[in-house]
């Protein structure tokens, strides 16, 4: 087996795993996965679905800096799979929303979103995630240049508004939008101080390679 295949067949069998959350949950609605899905099955599968897919967000995000401490370059070469399949599942919860909860009431939608903070941020992170679905491929990375970096260090503020989103949404216990906040702070906080001995390297006793351009925005 090629190298090239290899790796093909082992980015089949992590998008086999990143979707079985999906599979799970859409079974269970129609009741051919297990139980179901509780009294509110709309509530349950909005839930599901967004929160896998800040899951994933974060997934994505935590891959540079397990490539840097476990010395695994090749870990980058899922990051893009990884990020598409959280994007999937924001649209799954976007469209649960739309859909299943609004019933396609545009006035009810335009009301909710400008209204309900925790809509409006969401619905703002969803938005800014569009362009760099659209923009993942290496035909784009090309096309765009440096433009491509810059627009996809967009990925920082919509996780931030991700995870904001989640803890608006919770109004009772918080301590899981917290645990999200606190690891997504841990992963921004690392890139901030990788960014700080870039700029001075001085501090560190010794130089700091600089981030691709693959990995900067990651």
């Amino acid at each position: 087996m090629t190298d090239r295949t290899a790796l093909r067949v082992q980015k089949a069998g992590l998008l086999l795993v990143c979707l079985l959350p999906a599979a799970s949950l859409i079974g269970r609605a129609f009741g051919i996965a297990g139980s179901s899905l509780g009294a509110n099955p709309v509530e349950t599968l909005l839930h599901g679905f967004g929160k896998w897919g800040l899951n994933l967000l974060l997934v994505t995000l935590a891959i540079t800096p397990l490539r840097h401490v476990l010395r695994a370059p090749r870990l980058l070469q899922y990051r893009r799979l990884v990020g598409l399949t959280a994007f999937c599942y924001v649209v799954l919860h976007f469209l649960t929303w739309l859909v299943l909860d609004q019933g396609l009431y545009v006035a009810g939608i335009a009301e909710d979103i400008a209204r309900r903070p925790y809509i409006t941020i969401g619905f703002a992170a969803f938005l800014m995630l569009i362009p760099l679905a659209v923009t993942s491929t290496n035909k784009m990375m090309r096309r765009l240049g440096r433009r491509w970096t810059r627009l996809h260090r967009l990925v920082y503020p919509i996780a931030i508004l991700g995870a904001w989103h989640y803890y608006w949404q919770v109004k009772i216990d918080i301590r899981e939008p917290l645990i999200y906040a606190g690891v997504l702070a841990v992963l921004l906080g690392w890139r901030l101080q990788r960014a700080y001995r870039g700029r001075n390297p001085a501090s560190t006793g010794s130089p700091c390679k600089t981030e691709t351009r693959s990995e900067a925005a990651g």
